[in-house]
């Protein structure tokens, strides 16, 4: 879709000529306006790209998604996939959000460390035996697909195949409905009804016999007389796999692009391996895998100058802010020594920020540190087998389909 700002500069980020880079769309109406107006169904929507506009709706209680109160002008998740919370407001975001916290704690996600230790290893040990690796499909997805849908939903091995084609057509769907063809409505439509009938079936299996597993915590856990409803459960499940699987997929895939396209930043890292938190922060500035959310006023409320009325939808950029120059030096530049500085630069927007900041964000940094570190140490040799990228066809989801690389240059198998 294409839109004109106040100042008549057209904005084409969404352009599927542009999905390779749409940086320079963004640093167009960001310079120019700041806000822009497109139209959904009609309905004139503002997109917000700069940092401080972006970080003040985000971390705003005036603002939130109104499907309850059918204020919304976007497409309301709980439709297809009932109990998700990911679109909902206080106070039932709150409390579902206080009682999931209570099941995926800290102390949960850090006991799953050994385990992508050993299996990242394996996957890379796997790709140097053969000497060429597609970081998509021989790393982050099975990673991502092993953590979420095997560890922590229990989803029997033979079952998980069909986890990421599902979440693949739900990512998709959730980019707003004027930005999808008929049939990305259908293929979201269908994997939203199949993959709420498998999870209903399998909460009814932990219900009836808990295990260690997430899903049984969540079926399992109360707190002041409160429980989790089997819709709740359900769209908590349908959450994880669709923010958490792709978002470590594609922070995974997107990180090490960029440190190919850098080879002074791959060899800073290979140098210094104690950087790769750093490093990720960078990544998740420089390229997020999530490039915009939606949310709508809940009241009139003033951002960046303009007066929003209470039903207004704004499309929040955090790609766009994550390249604001008045908050990041030079900020087109990658610099996995950015997040490593003292003082630190100002917090980015790639998990979001708020009552929304990613639930899985932690486990989605271990995931991605990992990978990245073990795949930088033991493969001395790496370099892109492709000259061209093909990126997904979604807009909020940011990450390409498949990313091959040849590891013929030399190896270090069980180093690092």
């Amino acid at each position: 879709m294409t839109t004109v700002s106040p100042s008549h500069v057209t904005f084409d980020g969404f352009d599927p000529a542009n999905r390779a880079d749409p940086y320079p769309s963004y640093q167009r109406v960001r310079e120019a306006a700041g806000l822009s107006r497109l139209y959904l169904h009609d309905v004139p929507v503002a997109l917000v790209s700069r940092y401080d506009d972006c970080a003040a709706i985000l971390g705003s209680q005036d603002w939130g998604h109104g499907h309850e109160d059918g204020l919304s002008p976007f497409w309301d998740q709980a439709a297809s996939l009932p109990g998700s919370f990911i679109r909902m407001d206080p106070p039932d975001h709150r409390r579902l959000r206080r009682l999931v916290n209570k099941a995926f704690s800290a102390r949960m996600v850090a006991s799953l460390a050994p385990m992508i230790d050993e299996l990242v290893g394996r996957l890379v040990d796997a790709a140097l035996e053969a000497g060429e690796i597609d970081v998509i499909r021989d790393l982050s997805a099975p990673l991502a697909v092993t953590m979420v849908g095997g560890r922590l939903l229990g989803v029997p091995e033979q079952d998980r195949p069909a986890l990421r084609n599902w979440e693949l057509a739900i990512a998709r769907g959730t980019d707003p409905d004027d930005l999808l063809s008929a049939h990305d409505v259908a293929e979201r439509s269908r994997a939203g009804q199949e993959v709420v009938a498998y999870l209903h079936a399998l909460i009814g299996q932990r219900r009836a016999h808990p295990t260690d597993d997430l899903l049984s915590m969540l079926v399992g856990v109360e707190e002041q007389g409160e429980v989790l409803t089997a819709a709740e459960v359900l769209g908590i499940c349908v959450l994880l796999l669709v923010a958490g699987m792709e978002t470590s997929i594609n922070l995974i895939g997107n990180g090490m692009i960029a440190l190919l396209r850098n080879p002074d930043q791959l060899a800073l890292l290979r140098e210094r391996p104690e950087l790769t938190p750093a490093a990720v922060e960078e990544m998740l500035r420089y390229d997020t895998p999530t490039q915009f959310t939606m949310r709508v006023a809940l009241t009139e409320t003033t951002v960046g100058g303009h007066t929003f009325a209470r039903g207004d939808g704004v499309i929040v950029l955090m790609a766009s802010a994550g390249r604001d120059p008045a908050v990041f030096t030079d900020p087109d530049r990658f610099d996995i020594t950015r997040y490593a500085a003292a003082p630190a630069p100002r917090r980015h927007l790639g998990f979001s920020l708020g009552l929304h900041y990613c639930l899985g964000a932690p486990l989605a940094r271990m995931e991605a540190e990992t990978a990245i570190r073990t795949l930088v140490a033991r493969a001395p040799g790496l370099s892109l087998a492709a000259d061209t990228l093909t990126y997904l066809p979604s807009l909020i989801h940011r990450g390409v389909t498949s990313l091959p690389l040849d590891l013929s240059a030399g190896s270090a198998r069980n180093s690092g």
